[in-house]
């Protein structure tokens, strides 16, 4: 029998003469190259195309350009989580013996690399409140090589002045990085704020539907681009073709559901500055907010998605609002087409001491919701019956 040829070969994929609607998926880890000369080619940047999927791959190409045109960037690099282009960032442009300064209301796991990873690797960091440009620039140092901020804090929504710090940035020779996670290119682009290096966990609201872990990180300048990129094939921060085409789809939707989670947002603010046991609302827009001036200046009336609230009653009463409300999903994350309610000190930020937490307003009755797109009168209705049930007693 003559034999046939054998089926585990790998098989071209088929001309078109029509291109997909949607973009395909491409789960390939590695690409054949035609000879050695071609692979070199590929390596040395003269020809385009794909080696190995650490170093790259078309769904995370795809995904990247996308929130390029949103944040105004260019060549921005997906990684394979927020943290993962926190680490990037972190690991790949400041070095043994510089100093790194950092906004004293981080996400948690932010925090903790500050505080206990990078001092490991030589790097010496501090914190510092980053609503107060002079509070900032007296903890700088000689050797400060990089300021990494957030626009909008968590969880407590605090505005932080860019504009204060982007010129001592710019004064000292600094680099200014924003995680603008929490704010995302509907509300403000860093890069128009001088801003030197953007990152996101696109896993929150951009993707915006729990079913996807990625992270984002792009530079202004090609020579930090490429470091990021170094670092990241290096240290592995790759991420998943599935998860990336998952976002690229989500992404379709996101300022439909920025917009409408938004205006949710706002709605419950509201709503709860008039509700009996809330000590106290923020959200970032409200003339009551700590930094509404400088919100209004930056965001315009653009207050975001997430409202910070607290109650009284310590843990007892965090629990039993919890349970009043089963049909909001209680859950450390943020960015969901659904609405979630985190407690920062049992999760986010349940590494901080208790008087640190207390210190930046994160008692053990503040609570962050993250609005989805749900009916608001809804919302309402639901937060004020498990509030009530909380505070009863």
């Amino acid at each position: 029998m003559k034999a046939s040829k054998s089926i585990v070969r790998r098989t071209r994929w088929p001309d078109s003469a029509g291109a997909p609607l949607v973009t395909p998926l491409q789960p390939s880890v590695v690409y054949a190259s035609s000879s050695p000369d071609a692979l070199d080619a590929q390596y040395d940047g003269t020809a385009p195309g794909y080696t190995y999927a650490r170093e790259g791959h078309p769904n995370a190409d795809v995904l990247a350009r996308k929130i390029d045109a949103l944040e105004g960037a260019e060549a921005g690099l997906v990684t394979g989580s927020g943290m993962a282009a926190v680490t990037a960032v972190l690991y790949g442009l400041p070095g043994q013996g510089d100093h790194v300064l950092a906004g004293n209301q981080l996400y948690g796991r932010s925090m903790r690399m500050l505080r206990e990873e990078l001092p490991r690797m030589g790097i010496a960091t501090d914190m510092a409140d980053p609503t107060d440009a002079a509070a900032m620039a007296a903890a700088l140092r000689p050797e400060t090589r990089l300021i990494l901020l957030e626009v909008v804090s968590n969880p407590t929504l605090r505005v932080s002045d860019i504009a204060g710090i982007a010129a001592l940035a710019r004064e000292r020779g600094i680099l200014l990085a924003v995680d603008n996670t929490f704010t995302t290119p509907r509300g403000l682009r860093p890069f128009d704020h001088d801003a030197d290096i953007v990152i996101h966990s696109v896993t929150k609201l951009l993707a915006g539907h729990s079913d996807a872990t990625l992270g984002y990180v792009a530079a202004r300048d090609p020579e930090h681009r490429k470091r990021l990129y170094e670092t990241a094939v290096t240290l592995g921060l790759t991420p998943s073709p599935f998860d990336c085409w998952l976002a690229e789809r989500g992404l379709q939707s996101f300022e439909l559901r920025y917009d409408r989670a938004e205006a949710n947002a706002r709605a419950l603010a509201d709503a709860l500055a008039d509700t009996p046991g809330v000590r106290r609302v923020l959200y970032p827009t409200r003339p009551d907010h700590p930094d509404h001036d400088r919100a209004v200046s930056l965001l315009g009336d653009r207050g975001g998605p997430m409202v910070c609230f607290e109650i009284d009653g310590g843990r007892a009463a965090a629990n039993a609002l919890v349970e009043a409300a089963p049909d909001i999903a209680f859950a450390p994350t943020l960015g969901d087409i659904g609405t979630t309610l985190s407690h920062p000190a049992s999760s986010s930020h349940r590494g901080l001491a208790p008087e640190t937490r207390a210190a930046l307003g994160m008692t053990e009755g503040v609570f962050r919701v993250s609005l989805g797109i749900e009916d608001a009168d809804l919302l309402i209705s639901e937060f004020r019956a498990a509030i009530a049930a909380a505070t009863a007693g």
